[in-house]
């Protein structure tokens, strides 16, 4: 039986326009190939390697959708994963500092699904402990245990001190702070390692270092994580680095630094200083080949190449970087049905309503209306399908004499609809006459919505 809270999970995200944070293999369609092939090389990474795979896809291809599905079954699959927004402002791709502080924050396992770094340090120390009471005989209360459990430690810390001493004497000082009960100096040091840049000099000091979580140390940071979830048991850890294709609106020198950034972590992939990270890297077509992007520094190009022939059928899906096939209207409409047999109806009564008035002829008729308002370009509609459907679930769950069939009208606001989203449609059939009189007679037309019919 589906559980409720992950239905209503998935139907407040479709409802605001955003990838439901869990639960999408019950409605991803089309993935199964891509899915068995990252199984594979995730077995690859779990031996300790490391690899990196680059998805590419046009607006509305679902590229986080399938980055974010891809990762739920990693963690299935005994991985921790984090998926990092590349953003301008926030989270610019050159700072990697900035780019671990996310990592970090974003950290998910099949456990913990949001926050889990501070689960996974914990886990850690307790794992010691219970191999200190199997091996060494010991119990908790043994006025011998606290010592066992140091030594243990020390010895897990040994290959870890050698590549991050600092990353090793954070985590030598935050399982003392703990035993002692100082949990202020606990969280103040845990903060440190997970990058945050303000950290009490005080509680610096008991782990006998300085200064913060730089640029430079990013990377030998993350090789700490990557051992620390090694030896406590997780396979690897798959990152996520999201809408990178950001990058091309930023300033010269800025962008060369981004891509720099991401051929150093190539880089050092494939030198296996990053052994079990599996690297995912999201953008457009116009990342991948435009001059702004990754064809602009050459040793990056070469890394990540891929040559695509007019056939997406028989596409290579080992190749370092694998294309997204666009929507066509079958699949749009086999994963509305997907989204409307699991929505959350109040009672039986009104789900049996829901599928005997949205059924499968009113999605497909809805997918046809909302594509021909773009111009015939599937592509382009998932997002604002999903969101379209959702209105009209909760019309008829929440009202029962409603029919969509009679009653709803297929409107957008412009200002709904991103760029690419609104020049289909003014290339579908322009600016309508209704809407243009509707700006001209407000007093404030200019900043008012204008509200486009697409039922015909």
């Amino acid at each position: 039986m589906l559980d409720t809270d992950v239905s209503q999970d998935i139907v407040y995200a479709l409802r605001s326009g955003t990838v439901p944070s869990r639960g999408l293999h019950l409605f991803a369609t089309g993935l199964e190939k891509l899915t068995e092939q990252v199984h594979e090389e995730l077995r690859y990474v779990a031996r300790g390697r490391g690899q990196s795979k680059w998805l590419r896809g046009d607006y509305g291809a679902g590229k986080t959708f399938t980055a974010r599905y891809l990762c739920a079954q990693a963690r299935e699959a005994g991985f921790a994963t984090a998926e990092v927004k590349i953003s301008i402002n926030d989270t610019p791709l050159h700072h990697l500092e900035t780019v671990y502080r996310r990592l970090i924050e974003c950290l998910e396992t099949a456990t913990d699904p949001a926050s889990a770094f501070q689960p996974i340090v914990d886990g850690w120390i307790y794992d010691i402990g219970e191999k200190v009471m199997t091996l060494n005989g010991l119990s908790e209360t043994d006025p011998d245990f606290p010592a066992a459990v140091e030594q243990r430690i020390e010895d897990e810390l040994n290959e870890l001190s050698s590549n991050n001493p600092a990353f090793a004497a954070v985590l030598r000082a935050y399982h003392r702070a703990q035993v002692e009960g100082d949990h202020a100096t606990a969280q103040g040091l845990l903060a440190w390692l997970a990058g945050q840049p303000h950290t009490d000099r005080r509680i610096l000091s008991s782990a006998g270092i300085k200064g913060k979580v730089d640029g430079q140390a990013a990377l030998t940071f993350l090789g700490g994580l990557l051992r620390l979830l090694r030896q406590s048991g997780f396979k690897g850890l798959v990152v996520v680095l999201d809408e990178v294709e950001t990058i091309q609106r930023m300033p010269s020198p800025t962008r060369a630094k981004s891509l720099d950034a991401l051929r150093h972590l190539m880089d050092q992939l494939a030198e296996s200083r990053l052994p079990g990270l599996y690297l995912m890297v999201t953008g457009t077509p116009l990342f991948f080949e435009g001059h702004k992007g990754v064809r602009s520094l050459a040793p990056l190009h070469d890394r990540v190449r891929t040559v695509f022939d007019d056939n997406p059928e028989f596409d290579n899906l080992a190749a370092p970087q694998v294309r997204l096939r666009a929507f066509d209207a079958e699949r749009l409409q086999r994963v509305g049905v997907a989204v409307r047999d699991l929505y959350p109806a109040k009672d039986a009564q009104t789900e049996e309503r829901i599928r005997q008035r949205v059924d499968d002829a009113f999605i497909a008729d809805l997918v046809a209306r909302l594509t021909e308002g773009f111009g015939g370009q599937v592509a382009l509609v998932p997002r604002l399908f999903l969101r379209q459907l959702v209105d009209v679930l909760d019309r008829v769950n929440q009202h029962e004499a409603y029919d969509p069939r009679q009653h709803y009208k297929l409107e957008l606001n412009e200002d709904e609809l991103s760029d690419e989203e609104l020049d289909a449609v003014r290339k579908a059939g322009g600016q309508p006459p209704e809407a243009k009189e509707e700006a001209d007679s407000s007093v404030e037309g200019q900043g008012k919505p204008q509200r486009r019919r697409l039922d015909g």
